[in-house]
């Protein structure tokens, strides 16, 4: 079935996102997806002068090819994807699944082993290409959210389809004002954070890479955090959920990691290797859409009122030296239906209970988006 909403995103991620050119090659990188919306892309691809080339996958011969995953084939595999990937001027991504959990009985060491292997067809991708990487609703996605699968429907589409050019002024100021800051204090409940960003870039995010998106991040200076975190979105990782995760630092590691539920699977990811323990961003989220977690990182990352503090790997454009297989975005939400919370940079208060209080990033909140 045609729905008009799938054009209109394709379009968007042509047009906006990627800003696909005559004669540029992308690839359409789709785990999960009904065939109209990668039908959609194809057409929009085409409709610029743009060339398509296309990679279907499903989650339960993922989930089996990493079950029995071996050096051998992965270094054929990584090959042939280096190999395609520098081929490609842009990428697309949607990633789909009827259930969020496919992976969570792959063994960790298998999918440290995945990680590191495929390591340099995501680096080329980052670095290389244009790209953009979105889900795909599902009724898992739904059940998470404790929405029916319609209303879920629905409110993906109204995210992802947001004018994110509204974004730009805001984020403009926000990434400014982030770089001329020394010290950051974070302070909420069971939340009392300190840590510098003093010549670390700060990078806004505003429907570019990431859909939905609406965010800026930069990185602490790798040993300046002090303190502890207590987030309160949900989150999974590796296959695995875990709830209220608290995470205490001493000179930028986590000395003390405890959560509801599996702490020593946590504390085996933070011990992973020696940049797991370490915080490798630090980002600001602003959708005005979202406004609730359900585990999946790309909406929770982007929650209005949030923020997120990432232990593992920094990124090259925020480069604080930090370096790890893990980057794993948890997050914990200011607003004051959960419970508020202040960031104050260099000791003014910039935001308060998920509000942006200074007048050049007050175009960030909800109010000023959606006007």
């Amino acid at each position: 079935m045609n729905d008009p909403r799938f054009a209109l995103l394709a379009k968007n991620l042509v047009a906006f996102s990627t800003k696909l050119k005559a004669g540029e090659t992308v690839l359409l990188d789709m785990f999960d997806v009904p065939d109209e919306m990668t039908v959609a892309l194809i057409r929009a691809v085409r409709a610029v002068g743009a060339i398509p080339v296309t990679a279907v996958h499903h989650s339960r011969v993922s989930r089996e090819m990493s079950l029995g995953a071996q050096e051998e084939g992965l270094d054929l595999i990584a090959t042939n994807q280096l190999a395609l990937m520098k081929k490609m001027d842009a990428y697309i991504a949607f990633r789909g699944g009827t259930n969020v959990s496919e992976m969570s009985d792959v063994p960790a060491d298998q999918m440290r082993l995945i990680s590191k292997k495929m390591k340099a067809v995501l680096d080329w991708r980052v670095k290389k290409t244009k790209w953009c990487v979105l889900r795909w609703p599902s009724p898992s996605m739904a059940q998470l959210a404790g929405m029916s699968t319609e209303a879920f429907e629905d409110f993906y589409f109204r995210v992802c389809t947001l004018d994110y050019a509204k974004l730009i002024p805001g984020m403009a100021a926000l990434s400014e004002l982030m770089m001329k800051t020394d010290e950051v204090h974070i302070i909420g409940p069971g939340t009392d954070l300190r840590f510098s960003i003093k010549g670390i870039r700060a990078i806004p995010c505003g429907g570019q890479h990431n859909i939905p998106d609406g965010e800026c991040f930069t990185a602490p200076v790798k040993n300046s955090v002090q303190g502890h975190v207590q987030y309160n979105a949900p989150t999974i990782y590796q296959g695995s959920a875990f709830d209220n995760i608290r995470l205490e630092f001493k000179d930028g590691k986590v000395s003390k990691a405890t959560c509801s539920g599996d702490e020593k699977k946590l504390n085996n990811i933070l011990t992973s290797d020696a940049g797991a323990s370490y915080i490798g961003e630090f980002a600001i989220g602003f959708n005005p859409h979202v406004l609730h977690p359900m585990r999946d990182i790309l909406f929770d990352e982007k929650i209005a009122g949030s923020f997120h503090f990432t232990p593992g790997q920094c990124y090259e454009e925020t480069d604080n030296g930090n370096r790890s297989q893990v980057h794993w975005d948890m997050v914990c939400i200011q607003r004051a239906d959960y419970g508020g919370g202040e960031i104050r940079f260099d000791g003014k208060v910039i935001r308060k209970d998920g509000i942006f209080l200074p007048k050049a990033l007050q175009a960030l909140n909800p109010d000023r988006l959606l006007a």
